[in-house]
């Protein structure tokens, strides 16, 4: 029982696993001009389901309250829009003398270019009792609009979105791998995916260590909520809204696959980092908010 419950819980990590399985299998279910259509479904009609099912997934009540975060909101825009795909950059520089893919290097940049996701960086962050107010992705605001207008329809039937997301996503996954493994003039070494899996890890801790002392200086203005937030929001990247930007993006190139490989292994990574460091970060956050609440001068 409890091995299906697992099972259950991470049906979509097992589906990325099925889907590059069954890729592998019988690559020429999903390439352009088979059965599936990706040309057209994939392309269009999934890539447009996903953005759309996002944006209405939000709630537009929380907005009001999330844009008061004016200094919190800047930090984490500023650093996973600038710093972060910056310092990617500057260290590729040096990973371009080494033997590793160079698509897979690509895929890195392109990790680092992508947006904060909504439903990992909330979960962890309400997980901790962080302000999950604030993750919110700017290109998303204008399906705040609509869901303004059919809020109680959304209210009453409670779509599962995060379920549709996820098995659009699937559908991209397995039609983007059926390319690769149709080209025979594809191939990636083991070397390159082993040191690509300890670089990612390494970026994370890193970045999530950085973010940590930022915003826990004397003078950052931030409470311990807000760094909680900091911590998941500015270091995670989006798998949902990623995957089809690549898709729209790299459309027809013949290493798309191998450029994806980085963010879908940057989304198990965050995921397992996410929830090994959220008993610890808790307890931090806790014995802070105690710590505050005692030296307050009493009336």
């Amino acid at each position: 029982m409890r091995l299906l419950e697992r099972m259950r819980k991470e049906w979509f990590m097992i589906g990325i696993v099925l889907a590059i399985a069954g890729a592998k299998l019988e690559p020429s279910v999903g390439v352009n001009g088979g059965p599936l259509k990706p040309e057209i479904t994939v392309s269009y009609i999934a890539v447009a389901t996903i953005f759309f099912n996002s944006g209405l997934s939000l709630k537009t009540e929380e907005l009001t309250s999330a844009l008061v975060h004016i200094k919190l909101h800047l930090f984490i825009q500023i650093f996973t829009l600038a710093f972060f795909p910056g310092t990617i950059w500057l260290f590729l520089q040096l990973l371009s003398i080494t033997p590793i893919n160079e698509w897979l290097l690509k895929g890195l940049q392109t990790v680092g270019c992508m947006p904060p996701p909504v439903s990992s960086a909330v979960i962890l962050t309400k997980a901790v009792g962080g302000n999950e107010g604030i993750v919110i992705t700017p290109l998303l605001l204008l399906l705040f609009i609509v869901r303004r207008y059919i809020k109680d329809w959304l209210e009453r039937k409670k779509p599962p979105f995060g379920a549709i997301s996820s098995s659009v996503l699937l559908m991209i996954i397995y039609t983007t791998f059926c390319d690769t493994f149709s080209n025979p003039n594809i191939d990636l070494d083991k070397f390159s995916l082993i040191l690509v899996l300890f670089i990612i890890f390494s970026i994370q801790l890193s970045f999530m260590l950085l973010t940590f002392i930022f915003s826990t200086r004397n003078n950052s203005g931030f409470t311990p909520a807000d760094t909680v937030a900091i911590i998941f929001c500015s270091t995670h990247k989006s798998l949902t809204l990623g995957i089809p930007m690549l898709k729209i993006v790299f459309a027809g190139h013949d290493h798309l696959s191998l450029i994806s490989v980085p963010l879908l292994i940057y989304h198990p990574v965050q995921i397992l980092l996410g929830s090994v460091l959220v008993p610890t970060i808790k307890s931090w956050m806790v014995s802070r908010q105690k710590g505050v609440k005692l030296t307050r001068p009493t009336v």
